[in-house]
Formats: C-alpha cells, sequence, structure tokens
C-alpha cells in the first residue's frame, strides 16, 4: 500500500492538528489563526507552510493577505488512505473471525 507520510507528519503535531481543524470549521488568515491559538504569527506561518507542502491546505490572497483553507483534493487523498487501511484491516479482523478456533478442529 502505497501512502503519503507527509499527511501523518503534518497531522503529528498538536498544534498543526489544531489549525487544521480551525481550517475545517472556516478558512482563516494567519493573524486569524494566531489570534485563536497560543502561538505566534511566524509560528503559524511555519505550520501553514507544513501543511500545505503535504498538500491539505491552500492559500489564495485577499488584498494584502493570504486566506488559508483546507484543499480538497488533499482531504480527499487522506480519506482515500484511511479508507484502505480500514478495508485492509477490517478484512484481516474477517479471516481471523471467521477461522475456525484450534480447539474445535
Amino acid at each position: 500500500m502505497v501512502t503519503n507520510a507527509n499527511y501523518w507528519t503534518a497531522l503529528g503535531d498538536p498544534t498543526r492538528r489544531t489549525i487544521f481543524e480551525l481550517l475545517v470549521e472556516q478558512p482563516c488568515s494567519v493573524g486569524g489563526l494566531a489570534r485563536a491559538l497560543p502561538v505566534t504569527r511566524p509560528a503559524v506561518s511555519q505550520h501553514l507552510k507544513v501543511l500545505k507542502d503535504a498538500g491539505l491546505v491552500a492559500d489564495t490572497r485577499s488584498g494584502k493577505e493570504r486566506i488559508y483553507r483546507i484543499d480538497p483534493d488533499g482531504l480527499a487523498s487522506l480519506r482515500a488512505e484511511i479508507d484502505r487501511f480500514w478495508n485492509k484491516t477490517l478484512a484481516g479482523y474477517k479471516l481471523a473471525v471467521e477461522q475456525p478456533a484450534k480447539d474445535q478442529r
């Protein structure tokens, strides 16, 4: 199974995960995110760069600032990866449950 480790690395940090969750709610600027978090604007920018490099967020210019939002293509890829993981896990569980116990042979 091919995975994008960048998703997991990006979302493995609690601050980045919080930023991601805030952007799920609504698009926001760096300043708006910084006001909602106990970190500086430069720190928010660094976290957004990691999320953007992982393909999870995108930005658009609005006047002097950039507005960040969830990238639907990146989110769809992450969702597909999670679905593949669960499908494989559930298939393995199904096989294990359907095999007769060693005591019953």
